[in-house]
């Protein structure tokens, strides 16, 4: 049975490797964007709300799995149905719709709003803080692979919360731009 986890999770780069590649993607779109004309202005923008929808959709719906999976035993079918899923959610839709979500940003940022207004500079913040949020979860999806999960269900019914009130905080500086 101690195959099953590896078999499921696939061939396996390092962190590091991963996130050169991530940033390297990243950088690839971003590249891609910044030449883009501004009469692309609403197609980028929908590539942006899109992006947003799932990441968001990811960020909320993977600390709900570990709540779920904080509960089953170690080792069950369930733990490891629960390993499979999160990863795929995080590797599949969660990075990169991320990635997504910052290349189009960027770009508006850049080319609509010349990195101008406090509402917009503090959006950035908070999509910072929601990165970070990003990082702390594939972390655990690490920790969850290699049974290594010390945190009980309740810290992650809390950690859910963290990504919604980061999303409502956002939507408000955007739709009504404050200052």
């Amino acid at each position: 049975m101690s195959a099953a986890p590896n078999a499921s999770s696939g061939p396996s780069a390092s962190p590091m490797m991963r996130a050169a590649i991530g940033l390297v993607v990243l950088a690839v779109i971003a590249a891609a964007l910044f030449l883009v004309p501004e009469d692309y202005y609403l197609w980028v923008k929908a590539l942006h709300v899109i992006g947003v929808i799932a990441w968001m959709a990811g960020m909320l719906y993977l600390p709900r799995l570990f709540v779920y999976h904080a509960d089953s035993e170690r080792g069950s079918q369930q733990s490891e149905t629960f390993k499979v899923m999160e990863r795929r959610l995080l590797r599949a839709i969660i990075n990169p719709a991320m990635t997504i979500t910052w290349a189009a940003g960027l770009w508006l940022a850049w080319k609509i709003f010349h990195f101008e207004g406090g509402w917009l500079h503090t959006k950035i913040v908070m999509v910072v803080v929601m990165s970070g949020i990003h990082g702390y979860l594939s972390a655990a999806v690490r920790k969850f692979a290699e049974d290594h999960n010390e945190k009980p269900s309740r810290h992650w019914r809390i950690v859910n919360e963290i990504p919604t009130l980061l999303l409502i905080a956002i939507v408000i500086l955007v739709v009504v731009k404050p200052f």
